[in-house]
């Protein structure tokens, strides 16, 4: 195996990890689900479902946000900006960050959390009291907790960091582009610690609605947890679902001098576009590829060296197919020999924490020797021949390296590549 990046950039390391999932409210609990095979995809609770074709969601149930935020707070600040901020905290205190950075620790660090939608919940309410009572009735919250930028703004005023503070915006690709421009933001030397993933609470009636009108969403409402059926011949779109996920990366040096356990090493990120179409990926899935080849050309990896693939697999029709055409182009010969995942056939898709909630189970399954299962998978689609889908049951084995996909509407591509922490 190669020693590093063939670059000589700074090497990054995962010092913490935060989650909040339909699976659990840490990472701990969303793991333990994930290795259990067990979905999270429920009929819908937040509100009555009955006027949608789509009448299912991944939930998180009882968050808890009164360690983050106080009782005032909780009642008006969008849920979408408390899972960002619950998933940090855990992730800081992993990585043995204090309550509140100060000083040159402050000063060096920073914060990219992406969300697809932001404020959803925020913006339905206040148009409808706009709709209903009239604009001089909207709450003067109505904008800053409903744009997509106040999740990464709140975690500085929460937690202190006091450099580079911004949101990537990339609809399902933004947790893995989040994770990725931190990286390259610690390399190029512009930070030395990054908190850095993705948020979103879009159970809502209109965008569910929204979903439902594109026919992307899976109407298997009789049987919610097996709805998501990421690469099966059956499946008939996404399910809708809410989470956070947020990584602490570090330049290696600064987490030696600190004292913190490395969890894994990012040692690389590709993003491409696939200028093709808005919502459909490029035919063959070449916009992946291209991401893919990038991030193992920053590895300084040959594609030989990746066991194991967490793909995007969201459970619609076209976009799994091309995936698979994707990873096949990619390990040419060698595909069967990578063991593959859809972590979204028990967590449905969570669109712009995906990618970070994905990382996460990457890492865990590089620490923890262990791939999850993809569940719901009875009928393979004619794509899967020939690769080695991890089905059913978790299966153990050593990892070293994987790839994580993300992909988003509009054709945007993200691939990061993470590996077991080697001195």
């Amino acid at each position: 195996m190669s020693a590093g990046p063939s670059s000589g950039a700074r090497r990054v390391v995962v010092t913490g990890m935060g989650a909040v999932t339909p699976l659990g409210n840490d990472v701990t609990a969303t793991w333990d689900g994930l290795v259990a095979g067990r979905s999270g995809i429920r009929t819908i609770a937040a509100f009555d479902p009955s006027r949608l074709t789509s009448r299912m969601a991944g939930e998180v149930i009882d968050l808890d946000a009164s360690h983050v935020l106080d009782r005032k707070d909780i009642r008006r600040v969008d849920r979408y900006i408390q899972l960002g901020l619950v998933a940090t905290r855990e992730a800081m205190d992993q990585a043995g960050l204090p309550a509140r950075l100060e000083g040159t620790l402050a000063e060096e660090t920073g914060v990219i959390l992406g969300t697809g939608l932001g404020g959803v919940g925020t913006l339905v309410e206040g148009i409808a009291i706009s709709v209903e009572r009239g604009p001089d009735r909207i709450s003067p919250f109505f904008v800053p907790y409903g744009i997509p930028n106040v999740g990464a703004g709140m975690i500085a005023i929460a937690f202190g960091p006091l450099g580079p503070n911004f949101t990537t915006a990339s609809a399902c690709a933004t947790g893995g582009h989040a994770i990725g421009e931190a990286w390259e933001t610690i390399r190029r030397g512009d930070a030395e610690v990054m908190l850095a993933g993705g948020t979103e609470a879009g159970v809502f009636e209109p965008l569910v609605g929204g979903f439902c009108a594109m026919r992307a969403l899976s109407t298997r409402n009789d049987d919610p947890a097996a709805a998501s059926r990421p690469f099966d011949a059956g499946r008939d779109g996404f399910v809708m679902s809410e989470g956070a996920a947020v990584v602490v990366l570090e330049a290696v040096d600064h987490a030696a001098a600190r004292g913190a356990e490395p969890l894994a090493e990012l040692v690389g990120y590709g993003a491409t576009a696939d200028a093709s179409h808005i919502t459909l990926p490029a035919p063959g899935g070449i916009g992946a590829v291209r991401a893919a080849r990038r991030a193992i050309e920053k590895a300084g990896i040959r594609p030989d060296e990746i066991q194991h693939v967490n793909a995007h697999a969201t459970s619609t029709p076209e976009g799994d197919r091309a995936e698979l055409q994707a990873i096949a182009t990619i390990f040419g010969d060698g595909a069967g020999d990578v063991a593959i995942t859809a972590n979204k056939s028990m967590i449905g898709h969570t669109l712009g924490a995906a990618g970070a909630i994905e990382a996460i189970a990457t890492i865990q399954t590089i620490r923890d020797g262990c791939v999850p299962p993809t569940i719901n998978l009875d009928d393979p689609d004619e794509a899967a021949e020939g690769l080695d889908i991890v089905r059913g049951t978790a299966r153990s084995m050593s990892v070293e390296v994987a790839l994580s996909n993300s992909f988003g509407f509009g054709g945007q591509n993200s691939a990061l590549v993470f590996r077991r922490w080697r001195p």
